[in-house]
C-alpha cells in the first residue's frame, strides 16, 4: 500500500477474500459485541474460511489467553485454534524479551493473557515491586484489578525500572456500554509517575509485526471497526484495511478522517470480505461517482444528489470529503448528506 494521501476507497474487481490470502480480523466491534455473534459475521467467515482465506483474530485486549478468546470464538459457530488468536499480550511480551535476559522477572499489572504470554518467552511474571523485576508490564485486567497493582506499578517504576503497555486504547466496550480500557489505566500511572510506557499494541509497529510472524501472511487485508487502532494500525504497516460499519465508527467519523485513518474499503459488515469492491470514479470538479450517487463538496458543507445503496452514497461522499481534506481531516458539514443515506 502506497503512502501518498488516500482521496477514495478503493474498487476490487474481486472478491476480497480471493484478493488477499489473510484477514487480519479485530474482536470487538467486528467479530462480535458484547460477547454474542454480530449479524452476518459468522456464515461469512465460514465462506471465506472455506474458499481458501485464512482467519487470524488480532485484539488489542491482553486480558484473556489465546486459547480462551479460541473457544470463545468456537462456541459462536466460529472454529477457530490458539493459533489463529494473536494478542497485544503476546506483542508486549516479545518486546519486552527482546530487551531483557530470558528467565527475567517481570512485574505483572493485569490479567492471565498477559502471564501466559510472558511465560510463552520464558519470562517470568511477579506481583510485587519488592520482587526484584526487570521490567514493568501493564495490560488490561478487567475491572476487578486492585487498585494496588497500580501502586507496585508506581513503586518499581519510580526505581528506574523501563514500563511497557499491552495497549493505550481509552475504552473498551462491554454489554452494558463503554468501559476504561488499558489506556485509562495506563494514565493512572503516567499521572502518577511521570514516566512514558512502550507500547505494543495497534496501531503501533509491534503488533503488526506480531501477527506477521504467527500468521506468515503475505497479502493480509485488515478488517476493523476503529479508525485509530485497526484503519492506523494497517496504514502504520503499509497494508490494506477493510472498516465495517458494525462498532465505533460512523459516517461523520469517516468522512472527518485524517489520511492514516482512511481505510482502503468500506462495507457494512463482515458480508464485505465476500464480494468485489465498486470503484468511485470522477474528479472534484464534477462530483464523484458511486452506484447511482454523486458528492461534491461545497464552500461548507458536502452535498450529495442521488439514489441507490446508502453504501455507495458513503463512498461516494468519502472521496469528496477526504478530497476537500487533504492532509487534514474533512471540517466540511456532512449532516444533511449523511441524513438522505439514513447514516
Amino acid at each position: 500500500m502506497s503512502r501518498s494521501v488516500r482521496t477514495r476507497p478503493e474498487g476490487s474487481g474481486q472478491a476480497l477474500s480471493e484478493a488477499y490470502d489473510t484477514a487480519l480480523l479485530d474482536l470487538d466491534g467486528v467479530v462480535y459485541a458484547g460477547g454474542d455473534a454480530i449479524a452476518h459475521a459468522v456464515e461469512s467467515l465460514a465462506t471465506a474460511r472455506d474458499g481458501g482465506m485464512r482467519l487470524a483474530y488480532v485484539t488489542n485486549n491482553a486480558l484473556r489467553t489465546p486459547d480462551a478468546v479460541a473457544g470463545h470464538l468456537t462456541e459462536l459457530g466460529i472454529p477457530a485454534g490458539a493459533e489463529d488468536v494473536i494478542t497485544s499480550a503476546q506483542a508486549v511480551a516479545r518486546l519486552v524479551a527482546d530487551e531483557v535476559p530470558s528467565g527475567a522477572r517481570v512485574l505483572v499489572v493485569g490479567g492471565e493473557g498477559l502471564r501466559v504470554a510472558l511465560r510463552e518467552r520464558g519470562l517470568m511474571p511477579v506481583e510485587s515491586a519488592d520482587d526484584d523485576p526487570v521490567a514493568v508490564v501493564q495490560g488490561y485486567g478487567g475491572p476487578e484489578l486492585p487498585w494496588g497493582r497500580f501502586a507496585e506499578a508506581c513503586y518499581a517504576i519510580a526505581r528506574g525500572v523501563p514500563w511497557f503497555a499491552s495497549n493505550t486504547d481509552l475504552t473498551i466496550p462491554s454489554a452494558r456500554g463503554i468501559a476504561p480500557g488499558n489506556g485509562a489505566a495506563v494514565e493512572v500511572v503516567r499521572i502518577a509517575t511521570g514516566a512514558e510506557p512502550r507500547v505494543a499494541g495497534k496501531p503501533l509497529p509491534p503488533m503488526h509485526r506480531e501477527t506477521v510472524l504467527r500468521t506468515g501472511a503475505e497479502r493480509p487485508l485488515v478488517v476493523g471497526d476503529r479508525l485509530d487502532t485497526d484503519i492506523e494500525g494497517a496504514f502504520e504497516g503499509r497494508v490494506d484495511s477493510l472498516l465495517v460499519l458494525t462498532g465505533v465508527t460512523d459516517g461523520a467519523r469517516l468522512l472527518a478522517a485524517p489520511p492514516e485513518h482512511r481505510p482502503t474499503y468500506v462495507d457494512a459488515d463482515l458480508r464485505g470480505l465476500l464480494t468485489g469492491q465498486p470503484e468511485v470514479s470522477g474528479t472534484a470538479q464534477e462530483g464523484f461517482r458511486c452506484g447511482g450517487w454523486t458528492a461534491t463538496a461545497g464552500a461548507d458543507r458536502l452535498e450529495l444528489a442521488g439514489d441507490g445503496a446508502a453504501l455507495d452514497g458513503l463512498r461516494a461522499l468519502c472521496a469528496a470529503a477526504w478530497t476537500a481534506g487533504g492532509e487534514e481531516g474533512c471540517a466540511l458539514d456532512a449532516e444533511k448528506a449523511l441524513a438522505k443515506l439514513g447514516l
